[in-house]
């Protein structure tokens, strides 16, 4: 891999080395003592702008031919919001020469290197299906302009980060979009994940999420997704530093906004070297790099504080390219083609400009207002060695995956969304429930709380009343945030699926795994009591949690808050 993206500001003592294609290898096993992790510029951005849009259309399906390398297809590019958009609509009416070569500077990765395979989407009555990409920003160093926009030189051709992770969800419907972004500091446990060469990542005890990627690559940072929130993800885009100022050259300024003048950079010369003066400024280029990746100077000074930082920035490009012209030209099109393409590791699902272009047709129709930027809950983590580091914040992290897995838009406003009809393809049937063997699990364990005793027991009994007569309680305990149906093989889906509706479980909580070897109900932290599962967390949440921060594209009035000491 090693293409690194957008965040890297702390020191960070590592052990391993780059392997095979560049491919990341060793342990990623780091000293931690809670202490800040400075290095020569300090921050972090995201890996690539959200898309949005507005304007009509109809929908392409993935990897349709129609777009790039026909003639007169070049589009107004008011809706653009994206640079995905902008660098497939840059090749319309291009050779087909021109158009391989752009295919060729496309880097490609496995999407998901876990043990355990994602659940399928299920259709609503309309045919459609939601879209989930998780963008992923990397801090590796690994040539030579990105080792002089990253700085950090003890952390030269070193494994890579995953230090910006967001996920991008497009509703079924195409009428709004979600995004989710994970602090890079978020202590989990990493699944167990296998890399091309066979080689095998075993599962981690706590740790923190950006050390995923230099665990075989990003499909592993899909897998700790997938495994931390249940939601199944489509694709991955990866990019890296040089990449980013190309592409912000390409598209011109942004308007950005501080409160008052700033100046990222202490007396120990930490910090992105952004300087700005009070009110609203169009950056680009380096200048725009700076500001995705600050952290010193920005309100508190902690990635939080960054990560809203790059959502103003992310909303305020939606509003931009939107109304503006500037990039009908076709010479500053294929420049940021060259640089999107170049910068870009995908997943095979999206390795041509074709299937590029056809997934930005599918932003195309998410309107700007529609669009809500969202940082996972947390708190700080009182973990020994984590101190200053920050967990999911439940019960209300566990509300905003349930909204995503359920397609519920995040802003609170209606959406076109149907009620969901049955698959294409026919469900496996379930047995009779007296038929059906049934594990059930005591997951409810939180630092906080601790386990609700007896669990296991009470649910096993209620399946128990329901005709689930081969129902059991096991000792075994697994701390789940969410209760999780879990079924090893096709041929036990529909089992799964009847216990899981036997207690109000909705059908996103029921998912294949390879760690069990029958159904297996773990009851987890969001029902710690009560016969039913809980309505509000079966869905019935209309809007993100306040401690989301939600932020939506339209706010044209967002200003960061300057960090008292970096003003001048």
């Amino acid at each position: 891999m090693g293409r690194s993206s957008l965040q890297g500001e702390d020191t960070r003592e590592r052990v391993g080395h780059a392997g095979e294609h560049g491919r990341a290898g060793g342990s990623g096993v780091r000293e931690r003592d809670g202490s800040a992790r400075p290095d020569d510029d300090g921050e972090g951005a995201p890996p690539a702008a959200v898309p949005a849009a507005g304007g009509g259309g109809r929908p392409r399906p993935l990897g349709s031919p129609s777009g790039p390398g026909r003639p007169g297809r070049r589009r107004t590019l008011r809706w653009v919001a994206c640079v995905l958009s902008l660098l497939i609509l840059g090749t319309a009416g291009a050779g087909y020469l021109y158009y391989e070569h752009l295919n060729g500077n496309i880097r490609t990765d496995d999407l998901n290197l876990g043990k355990n395979g994602m659940a399928g989407h299920r259709v609503n009555a309309a045919g459609q299906t939601p879209l989930n990409i998780l963008l992923i920003g990397s801090d590796a160093r690994d040539s030579a302009e990105n080792k002089a926009l990253g700085g950090a030189r003890d952390t030269f051709d070193g494994p890579p980060l995953a230090d910006v992770q967001m996920l991008v969800h497009v509703s079924a419907d195409r009428s709004n979009m979600s995004v989710i972004s994970m602090p890079r500091d978020t202590v989990l446990k990493i699944p167990e994940c296998t890399d091309r060469s066979g080689k095998v990542y075993e599962e981690t005890g706590w740790t923190l999420t950006n050390e995923s990627l230099s665990r075989g690559g990003p499909g592993c940072t899909v897998a700790t997704w997938y495994k931390l929130t249940g939601i199944t993800i489509d694709h991955f885009m990866q990019v890296d530093f040089a990449g980013v100022v190309s592409m912000a050259d390409a598209i011109g300024g942004v308007p950005v906004c501080v409160k008052d003048n700033v100046y990222s950079r202490n007396s120990q010369g930490q910090g992105s070297g952004l300087r700005l003066k009070a009110g609203t400024t169009s950056v680009k280029g380096e200048q725009a790099l700076q500001w995705l990746r600050t952290r010193y100077g920005f309100r508190d000074g902690t990635d939080l504080a960054r990560t809203e930082a790059q959502h103003m920035y992310m909303n305020s490009m939606v509003r931009e390219l939107r109304k503006s012209t500037k990039l009908t030209d076709p010479a500053k099109l294929r420049s940021l083609a060259e640089a999107a393409t170049s910068a870009l590791t995908v997943d095979e699902g999206l390795d041509t400009v074709a299937k590029l272009y056809a997934l930005a047709e599918e932003f195309k129709q998410v309107p700007t207002e529609r669009i809500t930027m969202t940082t996972m809950p947390n708190f700080y983590s009182q973990r020994p060695g984590f101190a200053g580091k920050v967990e999911p914040l439940q019960p209300d992290a566990e509300q905003v995956f349930r909204m995503v897995r359920e397609d519920v838009p995040l802003d609170g406003k209606a959406s076109r969304r149907t009620a969901p009809a049955a698959p294409a393809v026919p469900e496996d049937p379930a047995a009779e429930a007296g038929e059906i063997g049934v594990r059930v699990q005591n997951g409810t364990y939180t630092d906080e709380l601790g386990a609700a005793r007896g669990r296991a027991t009470e649910i096993a009994g209620i399946l128990t009343g329901k005709g689930f007569t081969r129902a059991t309680a096991d000792s075994q305990t697994d701390p789940q945030d969410r209760t999780v149906v879990f079924y090893p093989s096709a041929e036990l889906a529909g089992d799964a699926r009847a216990v899981a509706q036997a207690v109000g479980l909705p059908v996103s909580s029921v998912s294949k795994s390879a760690d069990v070897s029958g159904v297996t109900l773990v009851v987890g932290a969001d029902w710690r009591e009560g016969t039913t599962y809980p309505q509000d967390a079966a869905g019935n949440d209309t809007k993100a949690p306040s401690s989301a921060k939600p932020l939506n594209a339209g706010d044209t009035g967002a200003c960061m808050d300057v960090q008292p000491g970096f003003t001048w």
